[in-house]
This record gives structure tokens, C-alpha cells and sequence, in this order.
């Protein structure tokens, strides 16, 4: 079994920065990839960023220049800085990785409980 602990979503004025971390812990082989969604009220869940074992990216335009993913592997962490917040950014964010238990297993998917960020205007 594989548990993520997010931590750093909080209440913050718009133009502001927050730092969102996540930690994997458990019965991990491999890590394929790591990352963060979200879901604002009454919205579907979004791709915020995603980033590979390689360091491959992938990101949603509109948080290009202003979110940034990174990693530390040796920590099976994930980080997201988020810079230049609007009240729009206001959602859960969700944390995302994929994971292999065992040489044997096929990746799969697990999800974080979520943290809340909000931006006031």
C-alpha cells in the first residue's frame, strides 16, 4: 500500500505564493511519475503539472510562468510552487503518483485526500 501526505495549502491574498509538498510513502519499487491536480467547486479535477522519473514536464498553460513542479527523488517528494496566485487558482489540490509496488507489478495510480487553496481577491 502507498500513502501520500500532502501539506502547504492555506488562505492566501491574491498576487501571493504558496508551496504545496507531497510525500510518498509505503511499499514502493518505482516511481513513474508524480504530480499535482485540481478541483474547484462545481468543476471537473485539472492537470495542474506532472513531472517523470526522467524529469519530463507536463503542465497546464494557463499556470505556465507562474506554477512551478519539482522533485526530490530520494524523498519520494513532489513540491509545487505557486507564485502570482488568482482568485481562479482557489480549488483542491490534489496530489498524484504513479507508482510501481513490486518489479512484478504494473503501475498504478494513487491519490492524496487533497489540500485546500484559496485566494482572495
Amino acid at each position: 500500500q502507498v500513502q501520500l501526505m500532502e501539506s502547504g495549502g492555506g488562505s492566501v491574498q491574491a498576487g501571493g505564493s504558496l508551496t504545496l509538498s507531497c510525500a510518498a510513502s509505503g511499499t514502493i519499487f518505482s516511481i513513474n511519475a508524480m504530480g499535482w491536480y485540481r478541483q474547484a467547486p462545481g468543476k471537473q479535477r485539472e492537470l495542474v503539472a506532472t513531472v517523470t522519473s526522467s524529469g519530463s514536464i507536463t503542465s497546464a498553460d494557463s499556470m505556465k510562468g507562474r506554477f512551478t513542479i519539482s522533485k526530490v527523488n530520494t524523498k519520494k517528494t513532489v513540491y509545487l510552487r505557486m507564485n502570482s496566485l488568482k482568485p481562479e487558482d482557489t480549488a483542491v489540490y490534489l496530489c498524484w503518483f504513479k507508482v510501481r509496488t513490486s518489479i512484478a507489478a504494473i503501475p498504478y495510480e494513487y491519490w492524496g485526500q487533497g489540500t485546500q487553496v484559496t485566494v482572495s481577491a
